[in-house]
């Protein structure tokens, strides 16, 4: 009876075959994050696409039921975004298996709401580890692969509220734009490498951020009632009535992965649109308010 592992070997091979059989026509993505949102819905709609999907979750219980479901087109692994050596491993083996990664998706993250006092310094940390630091060890663990090929795409998964903070999400603003920060370095850097950067900023979706996912600061400041507390409450009020749709979302990353000129920012729903042009207009605002004071500190 053959071994677990040589069954593994013998089916990554299967699967090698089949992909370098379909003329280089199908792209091998790699989605942080799949075990609900944006992530499975993604993942779902990457394989009716058949493109191969490698997705990751936390938990064994779950890769081992992914695995089961999808036994040729998708696979799963384990991952902890916040763990280094799992970081360095889960793109050693994939690397190892699969020889390339075409599309890296970084969606694996976490919500944090409250205000920035009643924020701990553990709970900020706890956040970066997630939305930043872990997306950015991941981000340079795939890169010289990347290079390697001359091709690539790396979507970063952040917000609307990565343009635009709000009271009550400062700490969570903060790790969204720190990411979009370093993605648009980024994709200056690599442009000339044949790699493209897409950051991706969702407005409110239908997915379980609202709900039991959602990290809380511990620490409640009755001062900040009406305005973080206020964006406590309206955020965990609207959980299963957001305007967007995770499918529609997935399919309008797959489609810009697979256009030729793609934009570096992709905003997605009728309140990121809305969202992203107050943050303009404030600081178009700021800068004809300050624009003589700004000329006037500089040598004559």
């Amino acid at each position: 009876m053959l071994g677990g592992e040589y069954r593994n070997r013998v089916e990554v091979s299967e699967i090698i075959n089949a992909l370098k059989n379909n003329n280089n026509e199908k792209k091998i993505w790699l989605i942080t994050g799949i075990s609900s949102g944006l992530g499975k819905a993604l993942a779902k709609s990457v394989i009716e696409k058949e493109d191969f999907v490698i997705g990751t979750f936390r938990q064994k219980s779950q890769v081992d039921a992914f695995n089961k479901n999808y036994p040729t087109n998708a696979r799963a692994i384990l991952l902890d975004i916040t763990n280094s050596k799992s970081v360095e491993h889960c793109i050693e083996k994939i690397l190892s298996d699969y020889g390339i990664i075409d599309v890296l998706v970084n969606n694996a993250g976490i919500g944090f709401v409250g205000a920035v006092e009643e924020t701990s310094v553990e709970e900020a940390r706890s956040v970066f580890e997630s939305n930043f630091f872990g997306t950015l060890q991941l981000t340079q663990t795939v890169l010289p692969y990347m290079r390697k090929e001359k091709k690539g795409h790396i979507i970063q998964i952040s917000s609307h509220g990565g343009i635009k903070a709000f009271a009550g999400f400062g700490i969570y603003n903060a790790s969204k734009f720190a990411l979009e920060g370093f993605s648009e370095a980024m994709a200056q850097e690599v442009a000339p490498l044949g790699i493209k950067v897409i950051i991706v900023e969702p407005g409110p979706f239908r997915t379980n951020f609202a709900g039991n996912a959602l990290g809380q600061a511990e620490n409640i400041i009755a001062d900040y009632s009406e305005t973080a507390g206020a964006f406590r409450t309206k955020l965990k009020g609207v959980h299963g009535k957001q305007e967007g749709d995770p499918m529609r979302a997935a399919k309008a990353i797959i489609d810009i992965v697979n256009s030729e000129n793609p934009t570096l920012r992709l905003p997605l729903g009728k309140v990121a649109l809305k969202t992203i042009e107050m943050k303009l207009e404030s600081v178009k605002s700021d800068l004809e308010i300050n624009r003589k004071i700004a000329k006037n500190a500089v040598y004559e």
